[in-house]
C-alpha cells in the first residue's frame, strides 16, 4: 500500500463527518422551504384540532417541523397495519409540538412503529426475594432509550381528538424521548440555563410529585393523573400533558410547576 493511501483516506473521512452536519442543515432548510401539502393541511384540520387555537407564527413554525420530522423519522406499521399520511402527519404534528422554538427534534429519535390499537408486551417483574414472574402488559405507548417510540394509532387519534381532558399518548411517549436525551429517563431532560436551572427545575418538580403522591394516599382528587405518582419520569411525562391541555387548571394549582414548564418548551399553551 502506498504510504499515502491511509493518510488520504484519513482525511476524506474527517472531512466526511464535518460535513454531513452542514449537509443535514442543508436539506432541513430545502424541506421548511417547500410549501405544505394541501393534503396534509386537511389532515391537521380533521385530525389535530388544537393546530388552529396555535397563533399563526407557530402554526407556521409547526407546519415546517412537520416536513421535516416526516423526512427524517422512518414509521413502521405492524401488526398488519399500513401506514398513510394522515398517521404520520397526526403522530407528527403532536411530537412536533413539544420541540416548537428549538432548533433540533428528537436527534436520537431513530423510528416510530405504530401498531393498529394497544399493543401487548411480556415483562419480568422481580418480586421480594429475588422470585421472578413473567407477566403480559396492554399498553397504548412506549418509549424506548434506543431511539424508538412505539403507539396505538386508536388511542393516538383519540388524543389529538380530545384536546382539554389532559389525556395524549404522542405528547406522553415523545415527553420521554425529551428526557431520554441523556440517558435512561429521570424526570430531568437536559435543558439550558446550568445547575441553578436544574436545581430550581428538582426543587418544583421533587415538591409537585411528593404532594401528588400525597394526595392520591389521602383520597383526593386530583388534576395530575395518578399515574404520574409511579416514578418522576413518569410525573414529568404526564405533567407534559397537562400542560398541553389543561394550561389553565394546571398554572391555577401548581403555578411554580406551570411556570417551569413554560421555560422548558419555550410555550405558553394558556394564550392559544
Amino acid at each position: 500500500m502506498h504510504p499515502l493511501i491511509l493518510p488520504v483516506l484519513a482525511a476524506a473521512l474527517v472531512l466526511a463527518l464535518l460535513a454531513w452536519p452542514l449537509r443535514a442543515l442543508l436539506r432541513r432548510r430545502q424541506l421548511r422551504q417547500q410549501p405544505f401539502p394541501a393534503a396534509w393541511r386537511e389532515i391537521l384540520r380533521q385530525r389535530v384540532p388544537y393546530f388552529r387555537q396555535m397563533p399563526a407564527d407557530l402554526q407556521l413554525q409547526l407546519k415546517k417541523k412537520i416536513q421535516v420530522f416526516i423526512a427524517e423519522k422512518p414509521f413502521i406499521g405492524c401488526a398488519g397495519l399500513e401506514v398513510t399520511d394522515e398517521m404520520r402527519v397526526t403522530i407528527a404534528a403532536q411530537a412536533c409540538l413539544l420541540t416548537l422554538n428549538r432548533r433540533m427534534g428528537y436527534p436520537q429519535l431513530r423510528q416510530i412503529l405504530v401498531y393498529p390499537a394497544a399493543f401487548v408486551v411480556d415483562r419480568v417483574h422481580t418480586h421480594g426475594g429475588g422470585v421472578q414472574q413473567a407477566q403480559r402488559q396492554a399498553l397504548l405507548g412506549e418509549s424506548w432509550t434506543q431511539g424508538q417510540v412505539i403507539l396505538s394509532w386508536n388511542d393516538t387519534v383519540q388524543g389529538a381528538a380530545t384536546t382539554n381532558d389532559g389525556h395524549n399518548v404522542v405528547i406522553h411517549e415523545f415527553a420521554h424521548q425529551l428526557d431520554q436525551e441523556s440517558g435512561s429517563a429521570n424526570g430531568a431532560p437536559p435543558m439550558a440555563g446550568g445547575a441553578a436551572r436544574v436545581r430550581r427545575w428538582t426543587e418544583v418538580f421533587s415538591t409537585a410529585f411528593n404532594q401528588l403522591q400525597q394526595q392520591l394516599a389521602q383520597g383526593q382528587p386530583t388534576l395530575i393523573d395518578g399515574y404520574g405518582a409511579t416514578n418522576p419520569a413518569e410525573f414529568f411525562a404526564v405533567v407534559s400533558e397537562v400542560f398541553f391541555e389543561q394550561p389553565q387548571q394546571l398554572a391555577a394549582q401548581q403555578p411554580a410547576l406551570y411556570a417551569e414548564l413554560c421555560s422548558f418548551y419555550r410555550v405558553n399553551p394558556m394564550s392559544w
